[in-house]
């Protein structure tokens, strides 16, 4: 499981409030229901970072249930703080790898939307067959989206950009909610890093595909 330098609040959330927010890797579907105490629909994010976007969206919607999926311990530490401080009751985390969970604790039509925020560009080449967004791949998350489910993407790689844009497109079960990329939806705040790169010229690419 990949690991970082991790702070001292970080280890202090991550060991105290995972076994709260946390949900632990198993072979069986999830009852989102039991889960989150209520029927409400839910939004799964794929490789959340620090958490700082994850808590913002919970907090501006409450009415949505969002499970996290992350493998990097400081990220998952700082986020279990954010539910913590902001009493979110709304964000489950789970610490493992994003195709396993999908794969074994979704159930088939689960999902009423996905978040992939900036996934890991891997911008070598001949690293790109790394990248998360690959046909098999997007196979299996239309498989776990309920019909009109959005998934919504973004980076600031224009090549990993328009490989998104191309496996996506290839999908017959996803249909483009826009002409090529989509305008950032007010559902995604602008974190820190982004206005930091957007104010040196750097662009993001914004995909919102459904499920049909």
């Amino acid at each position: 499981m990949r690991q970082g330098r991790i702070s001292n609040a970080q280890r202090r959330a991550h060991v105290e409030l995972l076994p709260a927010y946390g949900v632990p890797f198993s072979p069986a579907p999830l009852d989102l229901d039991r889960l989150f105490g209520r029927k409400a629909p839910t939004i799964l994010e794929i490789g959340f970072g620090m958490g700082e976007t994850t808590a913002a969206i919970a907090q501006q919607h409450p009415e949505n249930d969002y499970l996290g999926v992350e493998v990097h311990t400081p990220g998952v530490g700082s986020l279990l703080a954010r539910i913590a401080e902001l009493r979110l009751g709304n964000v489950r985390v789970i610490q493992h790898d994003a195709v396993e969970v999908l794969q074994t604790m979704i159930a088939p039509a689960a999902l009423d939307g996905v978040h992939l925020f900036f996934p890991d560009p891997w911008p070598k080449k001949r690293h790109h067959k790394r990248r998360l967004i690959q046909p098999p791949f997007a196979a299996l998350l239309a498989s776990k989206m309920k019909t009109g489910a959005l998934v919504h993407a973004c980076t600031d790689w224009e090549d990993y950009a328009r490989q998104m844009l191309e496996v996506f497109s290839a999908e017959t079960a996803l249909q483009n909610t826009a002409s090529g990329y989509a305008d950032r939806p007010d559902a995604r705040p602008e974190t820190k890093f982004e206005r930091r790169g957007l104010n040196l010229g750097h662009q993001v690419w914004d995909l919102v595909f459904k499920k049909v």
